[in-house]
């Protein structure tokens, strides 16, 4: 397909890919995503999860793909090992109208967007541009400014995927004009998250991993790494009366580095309850989440969105994070939707967590829960591409899609 709008993407990612087939097959935007590797659909291993996987959902009907290198011909096996290789070659194939870019990181995209460049096409940018999720000190902080604002006004329009990422384009005094919204989300039909799944899962699975109704289950779902916090859950746990503590279940879904540190943790006394349930795909997370009753996230750092909230709040649960957290400020609303605690703050963390155990079976805060989640859908991503692509490609017309 030449023409449209080209994706440079290092590989196909479960979240990023609904949203290009929605802008080709709702918005009319021929997409052509050009991948560097297929490794996430052929199986690779991923280092922080700690487990080998392919993800178990479509994430190549609905548009055009292209792939730079695949694994069975000898292609990259990891994001660390991607090229740029062949990438002018099918550019000029593709012929694209405008090219959407996705980041700056990992070096990839900064060779890829000097290809692009010298293409002389329009650029979109849709990152996880935030100015929270690392510290830096003033020289690098002054020299990322420098650079950042030299690539955005290379851009024809920066697409923002949230309130912190709005807000570091205007710290870069990008022009108001070219920012529109296309928020960060997840695909909610790869859930069973109504109130129908919620009855038939509940029960069952937390009858499989042992939790009483009278019980609270603490979900923490992801890489079990230090810069998400898992250990401070647990930490924070033990702060608990003896009595309320002896009510929480914690259920670990994931895998990663901190996994038999966690284990050791919990035995410690006071002994903890509990659950390593190790890696699960996407299409298993829905029964978590329905038998959970708060999902924790006390990430420490690195932490630029969070797409496990939105996953979460789509189910009606609750959550408890970290103001590291960067979708904290779109979708946690303090007593309605969850509670957020000071990073890296034990004491913090539990008192959140306590004042959060109020929220379990109450269908009126699964209700705020989903409703306060509903403008980061699929449709919204892809509509805000849609806006941005046909404003360069036809001003004049000012088309602008709706959801």
């Amino acid at each position: 397909m030449s023409g449209g709008l080209a994706v440079i993407e290092t590989h196909p990612v479960q979240y990023h890919a609904p949203v290009y087939r929605v802008l080709q097959q709702q918005f009319n935007v021929p997409v052509t995503a050009i991948y560097a590797s297929d490794f996430s659909v052929a199986g690779y291993h991923d280092r922080e999860f700690a487990a080998t996987f392919a993800w178990d959902t479509d994430l190549l009907s609905g548009y055009t793909s292209v792939f730079l290198s695949r694994v069975t011909e000898g292609g990259a096996r990891s994001g660390d090992g991607v090229s740029v290789r062949g990438l002018w070659r099918v550019l000029r194939d593709v012929a694209p109208q405008v090219v959407l870019m996705v980041g700056y990181s990992p070096r990839f995209h900064q060779l890829a967007f000097a290809r692009v460049l010298c293409l002389g096409r329009p650029i979109l940018f849709r990152g996880e541009t935030t100015d929270h999720a690392r510290r830096r000190g003033l020289v690098k902080m002054w020299g990322r400014d420098r650079a950042l604002q030299w690539l955005y006004g290379c851009c024809a329009r920066l697409l923002y995927v949230g309130q912190r990422s709005y807000q570091h384009f205007s710290r870069l005094r990008c022009p108001p004009e070219k920012l529109l919204f296309s928020p960060y989300c997840v695909d909610r039909h790869s859930f069973r998250s109504d109130e129908v799944a919620r009855s038939q899962e509940r029960l069952p699975l937390r009858q499989h991993l042992g939790i009483a109704d009278a019980q609270y289950a603490l979900l923490f779902s992801g890489k079990l790494s230090r810069r998400k916090g898992p250990h401070l859950l647990l930490q924070a746990l033990r702060l608990f009366p003896a009595a309320l503590r002896d009510r929480c279940v914690i259920v670990f879904v994931g895998g990663g580095a901190e996994h038999d540190r966690l284990k050791r943790m919990a035995e410690d006394s006071p002994a903890l309850h509990v659950r390593l349930v190790g890696f699960q795909t996407q299409r298993q997370l829905s029964a978590y989440y329905h038998a959970a009753d708060l999902l924790v996230l006390p990430s420490v750092e690195a932490e630029t969105w969070g797409l496990v909230v939105n996953e979460a709040l789509q189910h009606g649960l609750p959550c408890v994070v970290s103001e590291a957290v960067g979708c904290a400020p779109d979708l946690i609303a303090c007593g309605k939707t969850g509670e957020l605690c000071a990073a890296g703050n034990i004491i913090d963390l539990a008192a959140a967590i306590q004042r959060a155990l109020a929220f379990k079976e109450r269908p009126e805060v699964r209700e705020q829960c989903r409703r306060q989640v509903s403008r980061y859908t699929i449709e919204r991503a892809a509509a805000g591409i849609a806006q941005a692509y046909w404003s360069v490609v036809e001003p004049k017309e000012s088309r602008r899609p709706k959801v």
